[in-house]
């Protein structure tokens, strides 16, 4: 009998020991791990929200992946929740696109303040905005007109002297379809465009930053771009100016979004989702000056003239099919 009442303890000892261990492995599982943070901005906009997270005593809780915009549009949408990022930061269209998709977004907990309205699972964290930009000194010496729209820069004289991104890999040029697509449609859009890309000649740049940067070099004289660029290198003594095109300056969004695995890095992620919106902001805004929250407010001369918006949400099967238009005028 004594031998039994040992096995018998003994036994209960393993089962408590068992128990035991179960329980910290649980309470492990639960705990939250390092938060993969996956995005496609610019260095000044990765800089300003890691900031913002160390500032809120996150440092060493988080890891950020930069990654082009058709890279990490191509995850998105092959992957869905089953993504290794936490929380998103990514062209609004994407998330848009890839929620569609898979549903793999958590709605946001936290009042987000934005001016619009945005869906519940995704609030912006910038805005860029296009306009024609022109090397003032280079206009001089090649004796050419300041252009007023997008439509002047397939005038002869502006043949080889003008830059302009190219929509297979920069959504920057999206801004330029959007605006011409808009204003003269797409058949006469489709000519409109075929002899701007002959005017483009070898300046058809890979990146949206491209053309600024052959405009301030004096390579050309006009360039499609993002406004900003232009405000600031104008602000800083460049030859450089600025014009918001008859078509009008349309604009895109990046947002932030968080994957929802359903666990506490999820609960963690949304935690760092709020404190990028409420303290990155002051510094997004000065890198992108484009007032997208209550109580923000920008100089007038970040100010486009003839803000304008496409008819149709953007997605990312629009945004293919106006990359077929442009190849079709090429």
């Amino acid at each position: 009998m004594w031998k039994t009442i040992k096995g018998m303890l003994a036994g209960l000892c393993v089962l408590a020991l068992a128990v035991s261990f179960t329980g910290c492995g649980s309470s492990k599982a639960n705990e939250a791990k390092k938060v993969v943070i996956y995005t496609n901005a610019d260095d000044e906009a990765v800089a300003a929200m890691e900031t913002a997270l160390k500032n809120a005593g996150y440092e060493n809780k988080y890891l950020v992946k930069a990654l082009g915009t058709s890279e990490l549009g191509g995850k998105l949408m092959a992957e869905g929740s089953k993504i290794e990022a936490d929380l998103v930061t990514m062209s609004s269209y994407f998330i848009d696109s890839s929620q569609a998709k898979y549903s793999m977004y958590k709605n946001l907990d936290f009042d987000t303040g934005a001016i619009e309205t945005y869906p519940a699972f995704y609030t912006p964290i910038l805005a860029n905005t296009g306009s024609i930009f022109v090397n003032t000194d280079v206009l001089k010496q090649k004796n050419l007109p300041m252009p007023t729209s997008i439509k002047d820069l397939t005038k002869p004289e502006y043949k080889d002297q003008v830059s302009i991104p190219n929509i297979m890999s920069s959504s920057t040029a999206w801004l330029l379809v959007q605006a011409i697509i808009t204003q003269y449609g797409e058949d006469e859009g489709k000519t409109i465009l075929h002899d701007l890309i002959a005017n483009v000649g070898p300046h058809l740049e890979s990146s949206g930053s491209g053309p600024i940067k052959k405009v301030q070099a004096g390579e050309v004289a006009v360039g499609f771009g993002l406004r900003h660029q232009a405000v600031k290198a104008k602000a800083e003594g460049a030859p450089i100016d600025y014009v918001d095109p008859v078509e009008g300056n349309f604009s895109l969004t990046e947002s932030i979004a968080v994957v929802d695995k359903k666990n506490a890095t999820t609960d963690l992620a949304m935690k760092m989702a709020q404190t990028i919106i409420k303290d990155a902001r002051k510094d997004l805004i000065s890198y992108y000056p484009v007032a997208l929250y209550k109580g923000e407010s920008v100089e007038d001369i970040n100010k486009p003239a003839k803000p304008m918006k496409f008819t149709q949400p953007l997605t990312v099967d629009l945004l293919e099919k106006h990359q077929n238009f442009f190849k079709e005028a090429q």
